[in-house]
């Protein structure tokens, strides 16, 4: 039960980053010290696509899904299972990428205009 708990906050947490990732330097214009958490987490996601890094919680929930007797993430990952194909077709990923690199970057755009 404690594997499949754990298996379960870490899909959760990694959600909620990679919505964060997107959506997160909207939320500096409010809170402007967070910009330096966005910035980490968007170099975080440019680190694993450039290089292939595996994630720490793909790491922690294919751990507590194996755990649970559960079969465990595919070779492929985190975004594999869980998005590509699942919200948007694979074929249009790199589309997506290119919709959250626009998110990021009209948000620092207007974090810039709204500090001066």
């Amino acid at each position: 039960m404690m594997y499949r708990l754990i298996a379960d906050a870490a899909m959760v947490v990694h959600f909620a980053f990679l919505a964060y990732m997107a959506v997160g330097g909207y939320v500096a214009w409010r809170w402007r010290r967070t910009i330096w958490v966005h910035l980490a987490v968007v170099a975080w996601g440019l680190l694993s696509l450039a290089t292939g890094v595996e994630c720490p919680l793909t790491v922690v929930e294919d751990w507590g899904r194996r755990g649970a007797g559960l079969q465990g993430l595919p070779p492929t990952g985190f975004i594999d299972h869980y998005i590509e194909g699942v919200i948007y077709p694979e074929e249009y990923a790199n589309l997506a990428r290119l919709g959250v690199a626009i998110l990021v970057l009209f948000s620092y755009v207007g974090y810039v205009l709204r500090r001066q």
